[in-house]
């Protein structure tokens, strides 16, 4: 099986094209392929597949072989994946995700992309849609209890589930301890993203992320977008924020209910993998 490897602000993905070849259990292939000492190593995978409703379908499995609705890292190496290959050769991609259908507006210079802005869609609080298991309808600054240490969270879904952290110091934060814990808290019956944020100015914000399903990662597309709409929500940060990933650099802009992220994506590597 051919793939290419990539990675946006240093979230890796396999990414298989799925027009040209039929592939049989994506959930396995993603728990061995992505192994770092075994396999090709990865935070998840990713295979182009053709659509009755888009120009091409986007099917993401992370690196623990659960299924996810959405990763904005990914679609973005994605649209440059389909766009270079030769699936899809538009500057304006219409993708089919487990989150419904997304547009990745492509920046291009000679045959390469430079650069791909997604519209993320809206944001939704409702605590039924995220799931949160708690009586109010949405979840604010509320107060969670991990290891001993109450921290305030809010609640969002923006592509998949996120929790996120203000912080005030986050090069102190234990990420890891409660990212890992917090994630699969019985208040989360679908499992959820902890994103750990510092407001440094009204247009910048850095961030780090705990994923479900994938642990700790440098970066997390729909995690910035979540941290940026909760921070903008609390008066915190303006419209448009720049966001400090632990491997890179994203834009995400709100525009009336929607949200969008700008940012880059690199193919690292190409290469073939025997799978039986």
């Amino acid at each position: 099986m051919k793939f290419s490897k990539m990675q946006g602000a240093g979230n890796d993905f396999l990414l298989f094209d799925g027009v040209k070849n039929k592939y049989e259990n994506y959930s396995e292939m993603a728990r061995k392929l992505c192994d770092r000492r075994y396999g090709v190593g990865g935070d998840g995978i990713m295979i182009a597949e053709e659509s009755q409703i888009a120009d091409i379908k986007m099917t993401y499995y992370n690196s623990d072989g659960s299924k996810g609705e959405m990763c904005g890292n990914g679609i973005r190496c994605f649209s440059k994946f389909v766009y270079e290959e030769g699936i899809i050769k538009k500057n304006k991609i219409i993708i089919e995700t487990g989150d419904g259908i997304k547009e990745a507006r492509l920046t291009i210079s000679g045959e390469k992309v430079d650069l791909v802005t997604i519209n993320m869609g809206k944001a939704r609080l409702s605590s039924k849609e995220i799931p949160i298991l708690t009586e109010k309808e949405n979840v604010i600054n509320e107060i969670i209890s991990i290891n001993g240490e109450q921290l305030k969270y809010s609640g969002v879904l923006i592509g998949v589930p996120h929790a996120i952290v203000i912080s005030e110091d986050l090069d102190n934060v234990d990420v890891n301890g409660i990212g890992k814990i917090m994630e699969k808290n019985s208040l989360f019956p679908k499992g959820i993203n902890v994103n750990f944020i510092q407001v440094l100015e009204k247009d910048r914000i850095k961030i780090k992320t705990w994923e479900r399903g994938a642990g700790r990662t440098f970066a997390c597309g729909t995690g910035s977008c979540s941290g940026v709409y909760i921070a903008n929500l609390l008066d915190l940060v303006d419209k448009e924020v720049w966001v400090e990933t632990e491997g890179g650099l994203l834009k995400i802009e709100l525009q009336k209910d929607e949200i969008f992220m700008t940012g880059g994506a690199e193919t690292t590597f190409k290469g073939e993998v025997i799978w039986e």
